[in-house]
């Protein structure tokens, strides 16, 4: 029963008649059922193996009729899930049999160059965000993949190339509309409705649909020195060391994803890839990336490019279609030379144990946290501030029969850089200043049906989470985040999102 905390896995179908209903009650929006056209391409997702088929999809226009639809799911039974980018690999953003409330028809953007403001619809991806926000010579901190959704980035944290300079997405959220279990359309942020504004920054999944976001925007009239560098293997403990140092020396301006990919043909075997960014002119940026473009980079695409085409530079490794997952994991600089090479061997024998999975990426974020520091773990619902950087293992494969190698092996390989975390605090080589919790819940989208306990994203703002969430849909109708219901928690049974 949707929404209820006592059958918190069960998937309730609608019926033709109830479709119908539903259909009547709406007042501006579509309603898609299988037997229509553009259906196929609605219930499409960025993987594969997130796809589910509806039994009807509501094209939103408004959040009247995103409060129409969720009291009409709950007084059905019926379940629901809400798809902006559709880039959840955990399933949350697409619904079996029942009704998925699809924000693409709501992607307006409005920028204020006068109070450096952005207001963007719940439906934006931040392709719409960048591409707006530039006219104006602005930016924000947005995703890195710019056909992701905003909705999903923004309510689970949001890291980006500019969090050195200005910290998370949510650092910069000002404001959230937002229409909830109840059906009423509320606005969150630093004057009302404070303790939701709190929980949606970092939680903000469970919580409601979130149908417009306004960020702080920051002046980026000046391109950007950016690309990628890809190195032969035997390049590795030079790129580390000159990654490692960057942290520091870039001062924010600088920011670079280390990690390793499969070359395309003929060479079909794993790479060492750098992509870069330097906020700054271009001498500047060539003076700093000086010892990585003296490694002779088999391939080189780095170059002055507006802000607003930066977020695409990993579209082509992060394209649409096949079977993915992620995991998320936490290290500390400076990483070991040693260790990086160990994680290279793991993906040398993973994709050649599965040639299927050409196309995963082990990707190590190396940015300045002091920015994300400054803001305390207690500050909002997100808990992950310390002094260390992310790492994504994004397996990405065709063959379902590949599935359960491909997630064990994100599984293994991200606690392998756990027990490595760990080791560096008890010799000494680190010492996190902060508590932050080395869980990226936006990373969290292993298992499909399966999500992380909300204690371990969340961390000592696990109780007071729960609490709200009691006061803010106390039926769990928003069931498909972390956990939040500590009755279920052991059973672990909610699914991430990154819609």
């Amino acid at each position: 029963m949707m929404g209820s905390l006592a059958h918190p896995t069960s998937e309730s179908y609608i019926s033709p008649s109830l479709v119908e209903d539903l259909r009547s009650s709406l007042k501006t929006s579509k309603l898609l059922t299988p037997d229509c056209d553009a259906y196929k391409l609605k219930i499409k997702r960025w993987a594969d193996s997130s796809e589910k088929q509806a039994g009807a999809i509501v094209l939103a226009s408004s959040s009247v009729d995103i409060s129409t639809t969720l009291l009409f799911a709950q007084s059905h039974d019926i379940d629901f899930a809400v798809c902006g980018g559709g880039h959840s690999t955990s399933g949350a953003s697409s619904s079996l049999g029942g009704i998925v409330i699809d924000l693409s028809s709501m992607r307006a953007v409005h920028v204020d160059p006068s109070s450096r403001t952005i207001t963007a619809q719940g439906g934006c991806l931040w392709a719409d965000v960048d591409a707006a926000a530039g006219q104006h010579g602005l930016a924000t901190v947005g995703g890195t993949v710019n056909h992701t959704g905003i909705g999903g980035l923004t309510l689970g944290g949001g890291y980006g190339w500019l969090s050195g300079l200005y910290g998370l997405v949510i650092d910069n959220l000002i404001s959230v509309d937002m229409t909830l279990a109840d059906g009423c359309s509320v606005t969150a942020n630093a004057t009302e409705n404070k303790d939701l504004f709190w929980a949606i920054r970092g939680a903000g999944q469970s919580f409601g649909v979130a149908t417009s976001f306004t960020y702080r925007a920051f002046e980026q009239p000046n391109p950007v020195f950016a690309g990628t560098l890809v190195f032969t293997p035997d390049k590795i403990p030079q790129v580390l060391a000159f990654a490692n140092d960057s942290i520091e020396a870039g001062h924010g301006k600088s920011a670079c994803m280390l990690g390793f990919a499969v070359a395309p043909p003929p060479i079909s075997s794993p790479i060492l890839i750098c992509s870069l960014l330097f906020n700054g002119p271009e001498d500047q940026a060539k003076a700093f990336f000086k010892p990585l473009l003296d490694l002779e980079p088999v391939m080189n695409s780095a170059a002055m490019i507006p802000y607003s085409s930066v977020n695409g530079m990993f579209n082509n490794a992060a394209e649409h279609g096949g079977r993915k997952s992620t995991k998320g994991a936490a290290f500390a600089a400076p990483m070991r030379s040693e260790f990086l090479q160990s994680l290279f061997e793991r993906f040398n024998e993973f994709v050649n144990e599965v040639p299927d999975a050409k196309k995963s990426l082990l990707l190590m974020e190396f940015f300045s946290p002091d920015k994300v520091c400054k803001v305390d773990n207690r500050a909002m619902a997100f808990a992950n501030r310390d002094y260390y950087n992310n790492v994504l293992a994004s397996p990405q494969w065709n063959d379902v029969a590949n599935d359960g190698k491909c997630r064990q092996w994100a599984r293994d390989v991200t606690a392998m850089i756990q027990e490595e975390m760990e080791a560096c605090k008890i010799d000494g080589r680190i010492s996190p200043k902060m508590d932050g919790v080395g869980t990226y819940g936006n990373y969290e989208g292993d298992d499909v049906g399966f999500g992380a306990k909300g204690r371990t994203v969340f961390g000592a703002n696990y109780e007071r989470l729960v609490e709200l969430k009691k006061k803010w849909d106390p039926k769990n109708a928003f069931s498909k985040g972390h956990l939040l219901t500590p009755q279920f928690d052991a059973w672990h049974g909610g699914v991430p999102v990154v819609i």
